[in-house]
């Protein structure tokens, strides 16, 4: 499974210009929504087009589905359409470093059907600490057709959380800090805590110190307590953070991975839903 490719990689892709190739900016600030469309227009990898995640990458919320649900196919579809991005082009997407977001759209590309993304290793930061050339030009792609082939095993809801956490048939990762895990700080929400039965694995453990993706062998290391045989669910706050983490998975190896894209922010929405705040 190859996910990752490196500026230099994508440096010579736009040197050769390779044809069929789009890049997306998903810089993104959950505290200040606007700032990741304020950073693109300050500079960005030449060609790149913005996708926000609030207004591209998710649909309007709820009362339930979580914060930011999957967005609607149709709407999705008609987007990447509009940026370029058919069935056969090469999709590479970058966020300010190796952040959520990126591998947000990663996931998104994948479950609508969509096999050739790439994320860029280390994103705009290693970017541009190679020297590489950022503009100011927006750019107007030629619109194309994507048809969306929705992946509907990548996903699993509420009620299929709470009957799998109830007959053990599979293991629940919370992929929140550890001290919203344990209910110690809450932000974002009206309940602290995590769901009940779920394992906390930071996702920003899938990456180096110097916040480069680790290799297959580190991330094996990192997920080495989880056994290979079982469905494993990934969830966060929202369903964005808990992306890095099914990369992750599935770079080190593991077949049965699955988003719960709702996530915590859903499963608090059900006021009879318990919450856990101590450690798994």
């Amino acid at each position: 499974m190859t996910v990752l490719m490196t500026v230099d990689q994508l440096n010579e892709r736009l040197k050769n210009n390779v044809d069929n190739t789009v890049i997306l900016d998903t810089r993104f600030e959950l505290t200040e929504a606007n700032v990741g469309r304020s950073l693109y227009e300050e500079g960005h990898i030449p060609n790149a087009i913005h996708f926000d995640l609030n207004k591209d990458l998710s649909s309007i919320p709820g009362k339930h589905g979580g914060g930011h649900p999957i967005p609607e196919t149709d709407v999705f579809a008609k987007k990447l359409g509009e940026a370029g991005i058919d069935n056969d082009t090469t999709v590479v997407i970058y966020d300010q470093a190796n952040d959520m977001y990126a591998a947000r759209a990663w996931w998104l590309l994948h479950y609508f059907g969509h096999e050739n993304v790439y994320l860029l290793d280390g994103g705009f930061q290693k970017w541009v600490e190679a020297g590489y050339e950022v503009t100011k030009e927006i750019p107007q792609p030629e619109k194309r057709n994507f048809e969306a082939k929705i992946a509907p095993n990548l996903t699993v809801n509420m009620e299929e959380v709470k009957d799998k956490m109830a007959n053990k048939s599979a293991i629940l990762l919370d992929s929140r800090a550890k001290e919203r895990y344990l209910g110690q700080v809450e932000p974002m929400y009206t309940k602290a805590g995590h769901i009940p039965g779920a394992k906390n694995y930071f996702w920003k453990q899938v990456l180096q110190e110097d916040g480069l993706w680790k290799d297959e062998e580190a991330l094996k290391k990192n997920f080495a307590s989880l056994p290979k045989d079982e469905e494993i669910i990934v969830s966060c706050g929202s369903g964005v953070s808990a992306c890095p983490n099914y990369i992750g998975l599935k770079l080190a190896g593991y077949e049965n991975v699955k988003l719960y894209p709702g996530s915590y922010s859903d499963w608090v929405s059900y006021e009879e839903n318990e919450v856990e705040t101590k450690e798994e």
